[in-house]
């Protein structure tokens, strides 16, 4: 029921290089990001078992992709997906390729909502330079995200985070994402990127320079920008990014369970909304 990990990785190339394309046209500044990152920087391509792409950018940038840049994607071939809106209640924005499918394992509550082959784009936002209130950051940031995935459909057997996520409903979504974006402190020492992939307060900081100053690395047969500090980043995510695991420790989470590139993403709605949700682990190396 899916195309093989090598179509897909060679459709979210396609899909890289339209979106390069546009930030070049619009001078917007971003970078491959995390696995993405560290498969250019160490196997000059996809890490080979990773089944995704993804790029960051400052706060700044983000907004101003969606303000200028996203308008110039083919809007027959491409769905720009933005942060909270009506149809995708997440606090990251993905572009998606229509008349696709990559379903995921979740109960959606929304049938409107695009699901398609995509890109992540995450936001790198302010970290304060008071101590404390860079956990209170924190803190905001996992009760948007919970009430965020509630609207998503998220399931989860945890009594801890099922609670949570109930008492996450009743609190003001606009208060905390204000909190966690920071947008007034633009000249603090420290980003996050608390809206993104990694669940840890540490992997989540970074010095403001990784996400202001770039180089470019190979990537299959083209070249992106990554950090200039890349060397800094990977090894505060990853350690030993260099080290290659053995095929025993190459646990990768599984993004979608179906993924086709010739069907739409409404094909599978009803299937994705009996489907067993099971746990799985993520740990791209």
């Amino acid at each position: 029921m899916s195309i093989s990990l090598s179509e897909h990785q060679a459709i979210l190339a396609g899909m890289l290089e339209d979106f390069d394309a546009v930030c070049k046209k619009n001078n917007i500044k971003y970078m491959l990001f995390s696995g993405t990152a560290l498969g250019a920087v160490r196997h000059h391509g996809f890490i080979p078992w990773d089944d995704d792409v993804d790029v960051a950018m400052t706060r700044d940038e983000y907004e101003h992709f969606f303000e200028c840049a996203a308008k110039d994607f083919d809007n027959k071939k491409y769905f720009v997906q933005q942060e909270f809106t009506s149809h995708w209640p997440m606090p990251y924005s993905k572009l998606r390729l229509n008349n696709s499918a990559c379903i995921e394992k979740y109960h959606p509550k929304d049938r409107e909502m695009h699901q398609g082959i995509y890109i992540d784009i995450f936001p790198i936002d302010n970290l304060s330079d008071n101590k404390l209130m860079r956990k209170i950051q924190f803190a905001a940031s996992k009760i948007v995200i919970s009430k965020s995935l509630y609207k998503r459909g998220y399931s989860t057997d945890s009594l801890a985070k099922k609670l949570f996520m109930i008492a996450c409903i009743f609190l003001p979504a606009g208060l905390f994402k204000k909190i966690t974006i920071n947008k007034k402190n633009k000249n603090t020492a420290l980003v996050h990127s608390f809206f993104g992939a990694s669940k840890s307060f540490n992997k989540s900081v970074y010095k403001r320079e990784w996400f202001t100053s770039f180089t470019d690395a190979d990537f299959g047969e083209k070249k992106y920008p990554v950090s200039a500090f890349y060397d800094e980043m990977l090894t505060t995510l990853y350690g030993d990014y260099m080290r290659i695991p053995p095929e025993s420790e190459r646990e990768c989470k599984q993004h979608a369970v179906i993924v086709e590139k010739d069907k739409n993403y409404s094909e599978f709605y009803d299937y994705q909304k009996n489907m067993k949700i099971d746990t799985y682990s993520r740990s791209i190396r």
